[in-house]
């Protein structure tokens, strides 16, 4: 019985305890949640094709007076080695090309020798040459990743377009690409008062998230004088990857030729066929040429496509190029500190061909311009040039509807008044890689360029 009585109330306590438990959980106000920590695994690096954490990683630059052999001897390799790596990788790499100020980076063992295993050398942001002597020794040649990031902006003329542009934190490439485009339509040395841009373009970003720069403008529209001008890239030549910007109904917003090759101080000398000289007794010694003065190192650009037929020097001329157009146009640039392209090359328009220096029979830095029409020299400023060369009628249809979605967008681009690009500069510079209602961003997956 009293067995009985003891279970009973044992029974009570065990209900007693449930209750009380269950009314205590119902109080949320009174129990603390339980907390679950989640441990994050921490995320593999890869540089280079390598996995980092596997190496000692030493980062630096080539200094004046370095060369690979006395780079690898500081960090503990021998001369014997150098020498084997030197020999079995100058078919791939000459480690003589090594430039002063370009990064390297050393892979080296993760222990307490630290014993390089890995020397990469980077000539350019996105290129790199990998010399491997951990296991075989090898080298070879690789291209980091490239992310392209579309982008649009407008805005609304003041003063002039890189004002417009700076004001919201945008590159002042864009207006000079934006004046190569309109270099035949617009002078931008000559712009209005509330003249109005939109542009919808890409940059390039290294390993996801270093900048590299711009890379091209896909479409643009420019109302000037309150007249519209659209310009939209078209790829018009795939096998020589030949690119222009024509308007809306497919004209071509080029000429054949560009106005100079160089960006230039001034014109230091014309076309004169009359010229005398006080220094050869005021005698008359025509000059056939157009002389554009400008900063030595300055690039030369080829004024419009075609072969380079010579590069050479002369006692006369000095370093000079030459470049056959077609068969009634050719044009010649003397003087120049350093060649850029050689006797075969396909060149387009505005590609570096040189640079500008005093070789040859000069007084001053300058590119002195020659132009040849049907094998005469002619004053290119006095020529009815041709217009370049329109989309063909078997691309046309391509590109109209091509350009209809790029047209529908920059349509619906909304102007950005001056009040506006303050308040954009404004929250730009209190938030890093701030997005504003102006700029959407949009990642395209396209193959690095080259």
């Amino acid at each position: 019985m009293e067995q009985t009585r003891t279970a009973r109330l044992g029974q009570k306590c065990i209900i007693l305890l449930v209750l009380t438990l269950v009314i205590y959980s119902c109080k949320e106000d009174k129990v603390k949640p339980v907390e679950t920590v989640l441990v994050e695994e921490p995320e593999e690096v890869y540089e280079f094709g390598f996995k980092l954490e596997d190496y000692v990683v030493k980062r630096d630059t080539i200094k004046k007076g370095d060369s690979f052999g006395e780079i690898l001897q500081r960090n503990q390799i021998d001369y014997s080695k150098i020498f084997q790596i030197a020999e079995q990788t100058k078919d791939s790499f000459d480690i003589r090309r090594l430039q002063v100020g370009k990064p390297y980076t050393l892979l080296c063992s993760n222990d307490s020798l630290q014993e390089p295993k890995c020397f990469i050398y980077q000539p350019t942001k996105t290129d790199y040459v990998v010399i491997n002597f951990q296991d075989s020794i090898h080298a070879y040649s690789s291209t980091k990743p490239i992310k392209f990031v579309e982008k649009e902006v407008s805005g609304v003329i003041e003063s002039n377009i890189s004002e417009a542009l700076a004001k919201q934190g945008k590159s002042v490439l864009l207006a000079y690409k934006m004046s190569d485009i309109y270099a035949w339509t617009i002078d931008f040395f000559r712009l209005q008062k509330n003249d109005k841009f939109k542009l919808i373009y890409t940059e390039k970003y290294i390993d996801d998230s270093i900048y590299a720069g711009i890379d091209n403008i896909k479409a643009a529209y420019f109302q000037h004088n309150g007249e519209p001008f659209y310009a939209f890239e078209f790829e018009t030549d795939t096998v020589k990857g030949l690119k222009d910007y024509f308007s809306e109904d497919a004209k071509n917003l080029r000429r054949a030729f560009l106005k100079a090759p160089v960006e230039y101080k001034r014109i230091s000398s014309r076309y004169n066929l009359n010229r005398r000289i006080a220094l050869y007794g005021n005698r008359v010694r025509p000059h056939r040429g157009t002389d554009f003065a400008a900063n030595v190192g300055t690039p030369i650009r080829a004024t419009a496509n075609g072969t380079v037929v010579q590069s050479r020097y002369s006692k006369s001329a000095g370093n000079f190029v030459a470049v056959k157009h077609n068969s009634t146009y050719t044009t010649k640039y003397f003087h120049m500190q350093k060649r850029n392209a050689k006797v075969g090359d396909f060149v387009k328009q505005g590609d570096v061909i040189g640079y500008v220096g005093m070789t040859g029979n000069t007084s001053g830095p300058h590119v002195c311009y020659r132009f040849w029409k049907n094998g005469k020299e002619v004053d290119p400023f006095k020529q009815k040039l041709p217009e370049a060369e329109p989309i063909s009628d078997s691309l046309k249809t391509e590109y109209i509807k091509f350009i209809e979605p790029l047209k529908i967008q920059l349509d619906g681009i909304d102007f950005v008044s001056p009040i506006e690009e303050e308040q954009i500069l404004d929250i730009q510079t209190s938030t890093e890689n701030l997005i504003t209602y102006t700029n959407h961003d949009t990642t395209i997956n396209q193959p690095n360029k080259h």
